[in-house]
């Protein structure tokens, strides 16, 4: 989750320069590009270590880093944001020599890399990391207090990048495969992260969290959320057998979300028949509550939406229908299936987290409220949609695309499947990508050419209108007795969605292209009405 709007307050920062305008710098090359020192080798393994201090805002540790060689080279890139610091790098226990640019560090290797082998490096660091001004938006360590006056503290940085507070090879090509958290707080307090949990060391005035998550797991999913935690969890058959749900609330809380929370086994439930399993059984499921809004960090799906439906209280569709859940639970715990198991490879293609995942609470409406609430819902949405600039961001240099990949891209697969007419083929397709894409980094490229496959259609100029500009297709009509002419306008080469019409009282297919057409009736044509499940701007002329 990046950004939602309210119909009247914009939640989130929108960038007034589009790609062309922007100014990209070489930090950006560093960030959002396979260069070539991140190449030459495959994440295997994080053990990631360290100490909280928030009295002092403060962490301390390392993270050691196993990797298999792909093509030998002996100079390696490390990401982490100032004002963090590396203290020292090692191999097989030698300190070795890096120069920095900035986020990157190019770490000089002694040993000899041969094609094939693991090996590891320990990339020891401390400091103050930033600290996030509106979480989850701006990104890095939330330091709050409860209402007891008990440290609060959490962790988001998606977009910023996870090497805002530890290291690691920070572009989402490359997911670890598995990874080991171990995270340090003071006595009185619980750090709930990724994964299972697997063991609690004691100290004299502090405690060691032991987290394992068991599956790939992409940078900006890792998280620590630190409180005077209370827990409490189900056990949930679903369709690989039982999953763990466990929540994690402030004490005082406890009541609240015993109730609220009871929405995450009816998510579950909505979620698997629309997507298929939950893509993480081994690493169980969890909410955490934080002092942000909420994100979709693997596993460890994090909660403050103040226990109460809609958006914060507020129905984002103003349909009525987004006060029947919880939008932080069903929204971030639907990124599982859209981010999670199938992660963007570069965030110029964070649609494929977004509008599918967005699309995903009216698919929640829909399995418990009906196809037509579901349609009000994702209609409703369109308010939201500002046509500013492509969806689709700029490749390489870690620029992500307008805001709109979230309801002009539900509204756009909303579309799709009125396309289909067959909701069955269509909830085999959503089922079918998160089988093939199944814990894979992926392009929009193999997204499209998927659903072309599976739906059986050209929608190359379809793709194209809706996420490569920032046109909505204009549905031009005019009536002359029982004579309807129509045609689109504000299209790409090659755009000719048919849509569904009711003229007079007949439904009825219409193929609109660039070309005026016209069709004739058998009576005079008093009305028609395009139907608004298709997402175009009817235009009387």
């Amino acid at each position: 989750m990046r950004k939602i709007f309210l119909s009247v307050l914009l939640l989130g920062v929108i960038a007034s320069a589009t790609a062309q305008e922007h100014q990209f710098t070489k930090q950006d090359t560093l960030r959002g590009s396979i260069t070539p020192e991140r190449e030459w080798w495959d994440l295997n393994y994080y053990h990631l270590d360290i100490e909280v201090k928030p009295d002092e805002k403060f962490i301390a540790g390392k993270n050691t880093i196993r990797y298999k060689v792909l093509t030998p080279k002996q100079v390696l890139q490390v990401d982490l944001q100032p004002p963090m610091q590396i203290e020292k790098v090692t191999q097989d226990g030698e300190e070795l020599e890096f120069s920095s640019e900035v986020n990157a560090h190019f770490v000089q290797l002694k040993k000899e890399q041969k094609e094939g082998e693991y090996n590891e490096v320990v990339v020891h660091y401390s400091g103050h990391p930033r600290e996030a001004v509106r979480a989850p938006w701006d990104g890095g360590f939330s330091w709050k207090k409860d209402k007891n006056g008990n440290h609060f503290v959490a962790t988001s940085c998606q977009g910023l990048g996870a090497s805002v507070w530890w290291p690691n090879k920070d572009h989402m090509y490359d997911e670890v495969d598995s990874m080991k958290i171990s995270v340090t707080v003071p006595k009185n307090l619980m750090d709930i992260s990724n994964g299972r949990l697997i063991k609690v060391d004691e100290h004299e005035d502090t405690k060691t969290f032991h987290w394992f998550v068991s599956n790939p797991i992409n940078n900006y999913g890792v998280n620590v959320n630190i409180g005077d935690y209370v827990h409490f969890g189900e056990k949930y058959e679903g369709e690989k057998g039982e999953l763990n749900m466990d929540y994690y609330v402030l004490s005082y809380n406890l009541k609240k979300a015993k109730e609220q929370f009871k929405q995450a086994p009816k998510m579950m439930e909505a979620f698997e028949y629309w997507f298929g399993p939950y893509p993480f059984y081994e690493d169980s499921f969890k909410l955490v509550e934080v002092p942000y809004l909420g994100m979709e960090h693997q596993s460890s799906v994090t909660y403050g939406n103040q226990y109460a439906n809609g958006y914060l209280g507020n129905d984002l569709s103003g349909s009525g229908w987004g006060l029947k859940f919880d939008f932080i639970i069903i929204h971030e715990a639907g990124h599982e299936w859209f981010a999670n198991n199938i992660t963007y490879k570069d965030i110029a293609d964070m649609w494929i987290h977004e509008s599918f995942t967005a699309y995903s609470e009216n698919l929640y409406v829909d399995y418990y409220y009906g196809k037509e609430a579901s349609a009000e819902y994702v209609i409703g949405t369109r308010k939201s949609i500002r046509n500013d600039k492509p969806i689709i961001g700029q490749y390489d240099v870690n620029h992500e695309g307008s805001s709109d990949m979230y309801y002009k891209g539900a509204n756009m697969l909303h579309t799709l499947r009125q396309l289909i007419e067959d909701d069955e083929k269509w909830r085999s397709i959503l089922r079918g990508m998160n089988e093939e894409f199944y814990h894979q980094t992926v392009t929009t490229e193999q997204i499209e050419d998927y659903l072309c496959r599976r739906t059986e259609k050209d929608l190359s100029a379809f793709f194209d209108q809706y996420l490569r500009t920032v046109n909505i297709p204009k549905l031009q009509y005019s009536i002359d007795g029982n004579t309807l002419k129509f045609r689109y306008t504000d299209i790409v080469d090659g755009f000719d969605m048919p849509v569904q019409a009711v003229i007079n009282t007949e439904d009825k297919w219409i193929f609109p292209s660039s070309e005026w057409k016209e069709i004739k009736t058998e009576t005079v044509i008093d009305s028609i009405k395009i139907d608004e499940d298709f997402f175009v701007i009817p235009e009387k002329v």
